[in-house]
């Protein structure tokens, strides 16, 4: 991927959402609130700053999860780089943008996870803290670990680089999806070390920019991580 140093890519996590509590399934199909529609319309505002401080050129496809709110992020942050001039052919939706899945137990809530587990007789209990185990998966169906789901997300990541060869230096290709699996994405890129997974969140519809160096290295250039509070749970 020699051809791609100097190119840049921004991990944008969705804005806020109509949540359910305590579910820690990414593959809820819920919207943005109004909130979340303005930190989406912030961050167009931010990457066109960006654009223009540093001189970089927009990537005019943006890619996305399939999840509805991680979409709207897209769109609604495009739309606004659009009204800035900056051309925006699509948002390329892939599934392998997605946060981790939990399978057939998706959009239950923590206790219903592990009252299904324990009426099972196949299954063991899982771990004390299993939801933020980057190693654990469910003994369910369709069920990902947290890192499975990084390194699904990092092959996409690659793989559409890997199509950018040919583009200049100096672009930015955008990226919406999600918190968890873009960071566990960002530790098998070597950005972040094993222990700053679980030190670090992402902050709502704020860009984080990554930059290739060469050698298959990618650093972070632009736009900060979200230290996690001890007590905050490892949702999406």
């Amino acid at each position: 991927m020699a051809g791609l140093i100097g190119h840049h890519i921004a991990l944008i996590r969705h804005g806020a959402y109509h949540q359910r509590k305590d579910t820690p399934s990414a593959l809820q199909p819920f919207p943005l609130t109004a909130e979340g529609e303005a930190q989406a319309a912030e961050c167009g505002a931010e990457i066109e700053r960006i654009l223009q401080e540093q001189g970089l050129t927009l990537d005019p496809v943006l890619h996305s999860s399939c999840q509805l709110r991680a979409w709207q992020t897209a769109l609604i942050a495009g739309e606004v780089l659009k009204r800035a001039g900056h051309d925006v052919h699509e948002v390329r939706q892939t599934p392998r943008l997605s946060e981790r899945s939990l399978g057939s137990a998706a959009n239950l809530t923590v206790r219903e996870i592990e009252a299904v587990l324990d009426q099972d007789p196949r299954f063991e209990a899982p771990p004390m803290g299993w939801k933020s185990d980057s190693d654990y998966c469910l003994p369910l169906q369709g069920a990902e670990s947290l890192m499975m789901a990084g390194e699904r997300v990092r092959g996409y990541l690659s793989e559409t680089m890997v199509e950018k060869v040919r583009v200049p230096p100096g672009t930015v290709t955008l990226f919406f999806g999600h918190g968890a699996s873009f960071r566990h994405a960002a530790h098998l890129m070597g950005v972040l070390s094993r222990a700053e997974i679980a030190q670090y969140s992402m902050y709502h519809a704020r860009p984080l920019r990554l930059c290739y160096t060469g050698g298959d290295k990618w650093v972070r250039c632009g736009g900060a991580w979200k230290p996690r509070r001890r007590e905050e749970p490892v949702l999406d």
